[in-house]
């Protein structure tokens, strides 16, 4: 059970931390608004979803750019993950 969900069942409310997710690939792209998530798993499991999308448009173009990442900041600006390209999928043959 989340922190978050833990205190919810007791009455107490909880706020969920922000999550900042810049984006570093052929330019950087700074989250300027960031999103809020129970933990930095979920952030994590976030980014990594978003990387594929990424991905995706990418293979369409015919590339597929593994150098790329995400960090994963907390709202005090600390690196707190970061999440490559290349972790996020599986080339096979």
């Amino acid at each position: 059970m989340h922190v978050v969900e833990a205190a919810q069942e007791i009455g107490i409310e909880a706020v969920m931390p922000r999550f900042f997710f810049h984006l570093h690939n052929d330019m950087d792209v700074l989250d300027e608004e960031g999103q809020d998530f129970p933990d930095l798993q979920t952030a994590r499991a976030f980014a990594v979803a978003n990387i594929r999308e990424l991905l995706c448009e990418d293979v369409q173009r015919g590339r597929v750019p593994l150098q790329h990442w995400i960090d994963i900041e907390d709202e005090a600006g600390a690196v707190l993950a970061a999440v490559t390209f290349r972790e996020t999928v599986t080339i096979e043959g």
